[in-house]
């Protein structure tokens, strides 16, 4: 399913028309770079959603978001999920003759760094890179959080550069078009002194204007960058305190379990429905107003599978000064193991069917939690390695091949002869 196109897009207008130029001359290979926060997946929302590029590809176009993947198989089994091919072991062969036969195809990789940063799976996601750009089709691009590109693809020149901090009258009218035109411009030129015009900042400051105004929001910034000065502010700061706001909002104080779900959800790459929200027992109280006060905050957003997510920049923030209570991840991982288990015993049932789709919505949050278990001491070893092999199992039934759980958990093998 192709993402929304953004409804507020401001200041990447060059980069914007460079990257149609590039399509308009043949096949390209695209690589759009920057920091977090800097408006990458909006671009290349964007991109495939301009009428030049609908009507070139028709509907054979792919948006994979990267981020929950750690291995060249499971980014080769998500990408072949986005193409309906029937699971396997490793897809990459399906992958290539599936692009090598079809039309003219558009295939895009959102925050591809997630995978390729690591320096155990990065020589394998170059070498799956590599093949794809040696077809005809599909034309490629990805979005990374990187000033570098990956080296082993001859991507289209002139290259696009990294995404820089929107000039002065984008973040304007982007501030404005978020929390109306009703504040002196003064004041909002002030805000936005405190963004570095990174639209993610831009967002959630302008969020938190449009319910407390602009004077309010300076003076509780000059409050916590004083007390930021202390361990190291500096620019890059920047962001962070804009997180750091937005948790200590009226809109977010009002409702004190909000910050758990935000919490819960910074170690969920897959979010989480609303029939999950509703029917997973997790120890928090008033989740449909904690699940409003996140998103009219706009730390948490609905994709278009209507899964409630959290952005990378603010996962990360989170998972480092307000990682989810030991009470929470135990309640994840009892959810998460029952739910394989069953899936095990509804095998070649009709039961068997929904929980595999429930299961695969989940891969990413279960991969997650388990990888937390295995650094955490108060787990139950012998338990977690029984859910790492159902895991497994399940894994490459659905062709994400072995997952790097299994490898990991060997480690802690020792440790078992204990219990």
């Amino acid at each position: 399913m192709l993402p929304a196109e953004p409804q507020i897009f401001y200041g990447h207008d060059s980069e914007l028309a460079e990257i149609l130029e590039l399509f308009s001359q043949g096949t390209p290979r695209i690589a759009i770079l920057g920091a977090g926060g800097m408006g990458k997946t909006s671009l290349a929302r964007t991109v495939v959603h301009h009428q030049e590029i609908t009507t070139k590809y028709v509907e054979n176009w792919f948006f994979v978001v990267c981020d929950t993947a750690s291995s060249k198989t499971e980014l080769a089994g998500i990408i072949g999920a986005h193409l309906g091919l029937k699971p396997g072991k490793d897809l990459t062969r399906a992958i290539l003759q599936r692009f090598s036969s079809n039309p003219p195809s558009l295939l895009i990789l959102d925050n591809l760094e997630t995978v390729w940063e690591p320096v155990e799976s990065r020589e394998e996601i170059e070498k799956f890179l590599s093949l794809l750009a040696d077809i005809n089709s599909p034309a490629l691009v990805i979005t990374m959080r990187r000033a570098e590109r990956p080296s082993r693809v001859q991507w289209t020149r002139p290259f696009i550069p990294p995404l820089p901090p929107l000039a002065q009258d984008a973040a304007r009218k982007m501030f404005i078009d978020i929390a109306d035109d009703k504040h002196l411009v003064g004041e909002v030129d002030q805000v936005l002194s405190l963004t570095n015009n990174m639209p993610l900042s831009i967002s959630l400051l302008a969020h938190l204007v449009d319910a407390e105004g602009c004077l309010q929001i300076l003076s509780r910034w000059e409050t916590k960058k004083t007390s930021l000065i202390s361990e190291g502010y500096d620019k890059r700061s920047n962001l962070e305190l804009s997180i750091s706001l937005s948790l200590s909002s009226p809109r977010i104080t009002s409702v004190p379990h909000s910050q758990d779900l935000l919490a819960l959800l910074s170690m969920l790459p897959d979010g989480l429905s609303d029939v999950e929200l509703k029917q997973t027992k997790f120890p928090i109280k008033d989740i449909p107003r904690c699940k409003a006060a996140l998103l009219c905050t706009a730390l948490a957003y609905t994709d278009a599978h209507k899964r409630l997510k959290v952005l990378v920049p603010i996962r990360e923030y989170m998972g480092r000064l307000f990682p989810p209570s030991h009470q929470m991840i135990q309640s994840l991982s009892k959810h998460f193991h029952a739910l394989l288990e069953s899936s095990t015993a509804a095998l070649g049932t009709k039961s068997g069917k929904a929980l595999l789709d429930r299961i695969t919505s989940n891969y990413s949050n279960i991969e997650n939690i388990l990888r937390t278990g295995l650094k955490n001491e108060f787990h139950n070893i012998v338990d977690l390695f029984h859910c790492i092999c159902d895991f497994n199992r399940f894994s490459m039934r659905i062709g994400r091949g072995v997952t790097l759980l299994l490898r990991e958990i060997t480690n802690l093998l020792p440790s078992l002869d204990d219990h």
